[in-house]
């Protein structure tokens, strides 16, 4: 069969290829470059065929721009062609070897010829990797933080803190702790590779406002609030911390956390664009005589814009019948746990195709495959999730392979085939002449989508520059925005990076933080306005219920308790106060609500 190309020729068919494609592995070389360049570079527009390779009645034919329908009127079409014996293309299957593997080593060859002669099963060489999908908490040392991490590790969920004090991290948070050593205002100091794993981000980093006078070593005076005392900025500025470190912990995970409209893998979207190095994989490799490119066509996507093309001729002539496209091995894996399947953009002939991804470099190794329907003549979004990915080896699954890992991919193969897998056929499939145009590919996160990045910010930061307030009423922090070297107007900026990122996100806006128990009824507002107090325990409960809430996503919001600031808030532990159903307040939030709209409506006014 076809999926992995090592299939054997039969010896009956005496034009057949005596050998297959074999495991080579390696860069490839200039010899394979030049090779690929008439039918295999996908920049050559106009690629053709070569030489005639499919006789229909003993004159060759073509016809790849018609429609299906004008050359399959015949029901002796198909009989002619898988009927015939065809002399089979030695130099377009060396191409084919080259492009993928460079020159034939002929230890590699021996080593192959070996392994099919004592009947050894390939090695899966993949190994599944062991890490877990994380919640990193950003500010773990401080009063949030710290409370977050608490309760997630009360819940046995893996958690990981980035600190920037190893030492003091493990006296306040526990010998065992899993910790990121990391600066957000020090961009080199956060590795990607720190952040494997990693899918979800509390983000609880704050600049550190504290009395000009001092504090006491377990900073008591800052636990009561700003409201008691004259408070100065202690330490990185505000534009390091809510600013540029907001913009160096955004690119550090982002790529770990995922988009919300998806990473693009392939293909021409908006101003982005993606290409891959694509080569031709066909039944020549089995003895067939089936072909196929692929080639970036400018203009023939939707609206006149930029598509691949998959196109060519399908024979099931010498015990052929399949086509296919592959990219070589990316040059490093490609890592897409944070999403959820893949997504194709294409025009549809009405035929039924595979994607083939591979997530192990070895060549003779399981591809993780889904057979997908178009419909004929329309534009059309194909969603595959990776739970519907078939393991498939030589066109038989694998029962017992690993299941796919989206972290480790490497590889792309877009087929058109007779053949389905363990024995079953394509019901769609017809000899001849075919076009599917590729605009994209993309992983993509499934809906509902919940935030993968929580971060606390504070009430107020629209407030300092917004025309007509009376700043008597307003808090210590806004009316001495400008003396607190602008803190509240880099944390605006540090949300506004936020919702630029892509990332899906929630901003919780706490009132004045105390170190009162969480179970206070509670008021959820939007547009900034609100004043009061409100618990740091019951902010870090607020985070991890947003992690999980679609409600919660892409939104912005103020919260506070319903206790008045002269009233302290406590609970009788004999009698706690019952969990919150913190959804029931996240359903109650609008989408793009920050109270930046009064700051750009005087803008527009003046």
């Amino acid at each position: 069969m076809e999926s992995c190309f090592f299939t054997t020729i039969s010896s009956s068919s005496s034009s057949s290829s005596p050998f297959s494609i074999f495991s080579i592995q390696g860069s490839s070389s200039n010899v394979g470059r030049k090779f690929s360049k008439s039918c295999m570079h996908p920049q050559l527009l106009s690629c053709q065929l070569p030489k005639p390779f499919l006789q229909l009645n003993g004159r060759p034919k073509y016809r790849l721009n018609q429609r299906r329908s004008a050359y399959l009127s015949s029901a002796t079409y198909k009989e002619t062609i898988s009927a015939e014996k065809q002399g089979w293309d030695l130099g377009r299957f060396f191409k084919t070897l080259y492009f993928f593997n460079g020159p034939p080593s002929p230890a590699k060859i021996v080593e192959f010829i070996i392994e099919k002669l004592s009947g050894s099963s390939p090695e899966e060489s993949e190994k599944k990797m062991g890490t877990s999908d994380y919640v990193l908490v950003v500010g773990a040392t401080g009063g949030v933080g710290r409370r977050v991490v608490s309760n997630f590790r009360k819940k046995g969920l893996p958690v990981k803190a980035l600190v920037r004090n190893e030492e003091k991290a493990r006296k306040m948070l526990g010998p065992d702790i899993e910790l990121i050593v990391g600066d957000i205002t020090k961009e080199s100091t956060l590795v990607a590779q720190y952040f494997k794993g990693v899918k979800k981000v509390i983000n609880a980093a704050s600049v550190i406002i504290g009395p000009k006078e001092g504090d006491t070593p377990d900073r008591a005076k800052y636990s009561q609030g700003v409201k008691f005392f004259e408070p100065e900025i202690k330490g990185d500025s505000p534009e390091m911390v809510e600013y540029i470190g907001m913009k160096n912990l955004i690119n550090a995970v982002r790529e770990s956390v995922g988009l919300r409209t998806g990473k693009l893998l392939f293909g021409f979207e908006d101003q982005l664009s993606k290409e891959l190095d694509w080569g031709a994989l066909d039944d020549v490799v089995m003895g067939g005589v089936s072909e196929s490119t692929f080639q970036i066509d400018r203009t023939g996507g939707e609206g006149g814009k930029p598509t691949g093309l998959f196109k060519g001729i399908v024979s099931t002539a010498n015990n052929g019948g399949f086509t296919s496209i592959r990219t070589k091995n990316f040059s490093s894996p490609v890592d897409l746990s944070a999403y959820d399947g893949f997504e194709l953009r294409l025009k549809g002939d009405g035929c039924r195709y595979k994607l083939i991804v591979r997530t192990s470099t070895d060549w003779d190794t399981v591809g993780y495959t889904a057979s997908f329907d178009t419909i004929g003549g329309q534009w059309q979004s194909i969603r595959l999730p990776f739970s519907s990915l078939r393991p498939v080896f030589r066109a038989r699954t694998v029962s017992d392979a690993l299941p796919f890992n989206p972290s480790n991919v490497v590889s792309f193969q877009l087929m058109f085939s007779k053949f389905e897998y363990d024995g079953k056929l394509n019901p769609t499939f017809v000899e001849g002449p075919f076009e599917l145009p590729l605009s994209t590919i993309k992983a993509y996160i499934k809906d509902p989508i919940t935030p993968r990045f929580v971060h606390v910010s504070s009430a107020g930061v629209t407030r300092p520059d917004r025309p007509g307030i009376d700043l008597s009423k307003q808090p210590p922090a806004v009316r001495l925005n400008k003396e607190l070297d602008f803190v509240l107007t880099f944390k605006l900026k540090g949300e506004d990076l936020i919702r630029e990122s892509g990332i899906p996100y929630t901003i919780v806006r706490p009132c004045a933080l105390t170190e009162e128990p969480a179970g206070a009824d509670l008021v959820f507002d939007q547009g900034d306005n609100i004043t009061g107090k409100i618990s740091r325990e019951e902010i870090a409960l607020i985070c991890i219920a947003a992690l999980e809430s679609p409600y919660a996503c892409d939104k912005t919001f103020e919260v506070k308790s319903v206790v008045p600031f002269s009233e302290p808030f406590t609970v009788d532990p004999e009698n706690p106060p019952p969990e919150k159903d913190y959804n029931i307040y996240f359903q109650t939030l609008k989408d793009g609500i920050t109270g930046k709209e009064s700051l750009e409506q005087s803008a527009i006014a003046v």
